[in-house]
């Protein structure tokens, strides 16, 4: 972990609709970051995110998803294309952003902060693929990142273990 002092509140997202929101009221909550993608082999994954959010959100736990199209294509439809597909097919009822470069040029600055807070295998920064998590506490910072393979349930003791013993 670096020693950057910056937390999730420094950080804006955009919403599908292209508004622009800070992410400074996740302060005091329990977040779970992850890109996503419509027709990848870890897509399944949105069923467990689904039962994480459902089962802990009265807690203060929350997820925000990020689209990302830059891993073999998986994400290309637009916001409500891929709006639709989750609830459709995953019932998915917490929030999606707007689509996100996680690497490269025009990765967003919450990504760049992320990647330097928890870096990957042999301590590389770039994201290998859709479906990696960042675990981020009740003060705002990263706890901890998750490699694509790490299923929604592996990360249940951690959730629960951060939303009770950091109450605000």
């Amino acid at each position: 972990m670096s020693t950057d002092p910056r937390t999730i509140a420094d950080f804006n997202a955009t919403l599908p609709n292209g508004e622009t929101i800070s992410l400074a009221d996740r302060l005091g909550k329990v977040v779970l970051v992850v890109n996503t993608a419509s027709k990848c082999g870890f897509t399944p994954q949105y069923k467990g995110l689904e039962e994480l959010w459902r089962k802990y959100r009265e807690q203060g736990f929350e997820i925000i998803a990020f689209p990302c199209n830059q891993f073999g294509g998986q994400e290309p439809g637009d916001a409500d294309e891929i709006a639709a597909f989750c609830e459709v097919n995953f019932g998915l009822s917490f929030p999606l952003m707007g689509k996100v470069e996680v690497n490269g040029p025009d990765t967003v600055p919450l990504y760049d902060w992320l990647k330097a807070e928890a870096p990957g295998l042999l301590g590389s920064k770039s994201i290998k693929w859709n479906f990696t998590k960042f675990l981020i506490d009740r003060e705002g910072k990263v706890v901890r990142r998750y490699a694509p393979t790490d299923k929604p349930a592996a990360l249940e003791k951690a959730i629960s273990r951060l939303l009770s013993s950091s109450r605000t």
